[in-house]
């Protein structure tokens, strides 16, 4: 009989599954197959949702928000049945990672928001509820959106922490710092005064 494999084996296994799998740029495949401008060529360039939207395409942008973020619960749901909870957190990790610096794309992804929200799903539901409670609330008020993933990433620590999860909210923190480095341009914006809102126009 075989001898199991090693526990840093099965976490490097799950990693590598998450990357891969967070790494299916759902952007820029829904927009080829809709005959649209590549999304890469406008707006910020990247292949999230927010720029999808940009080639006005609002049922395109629904359907990649919903897509990555399901990659993310995915990737988390299948490492955790298999090979538990230290898989699962691991997935995690590689679907984010996959998500924002997709090798096929030459590292150039998506600003990691939906598979942030995707990942914390699959990990612990109640989190993706204080995300999803913390974005719409601040996205209302502030009518900014990318102030209001930040501030919802940083919610989502809050309630990890709050509900007795501090091995979660470590890694929460992890993606929420590489969450605010891709954001880095909008909140030079943000500071500046000039980042668009929430249905602004041009």
């Amino acid at each position: 009989m075989p001898d199991a494999p090693s526990p840093a084996l099965v976490l490097l296994a799950a990693l590598a599954f998450g990357y891969l799998l967070g790494s299916i740029p759902f952007g820029l495949i829904l927009t080829r197959l809709a005959g649209t401008r590549d999304i890469r060529s406008i707006g910020s360039g990247n292949i999230g949702a927010t720029n999808v939207l940009r080639t006005g395409r609002k049922d395109l942008a629904a359907a990649t928000l919903l897509l990555d973020a399901l990659k993310g619960t995915a990737a988390v749901l299948v490492a955790g049945h298999f090979a538990g909870e230290a898989a699962a957190m691991a997935a995690a990790v590689g679907a984010f990672l996959g998500h924002v610096a997709p090798v096929w794309l030459r590292f150039r992804g998506g600003k990691g928001v939906a598979t942030f929200l995707g990942v914390t799903l699959g990990l612990f539901w109640p989190a993706a509820v204080g995300f999803a409670a913390v974005w719409l609330g601040a996205a209302w008020y502030t009518r900014y959106s990318s102030l209001a993933a930040l501030m919802a990433s940083v919610g989502t620590v809050i309630v990890a922490m709050a509900l007795g999860h501090d091995k979660l909210a470590m890694l929460l923190v992890v993606l929420a710092i590489v969450l605010w480095a891709k954001h880095h341009e909008n909140i030079r914006r943000l500071l500046e005064g000039t980042e668009g809102k929430i249905g602004a126009k041009g």
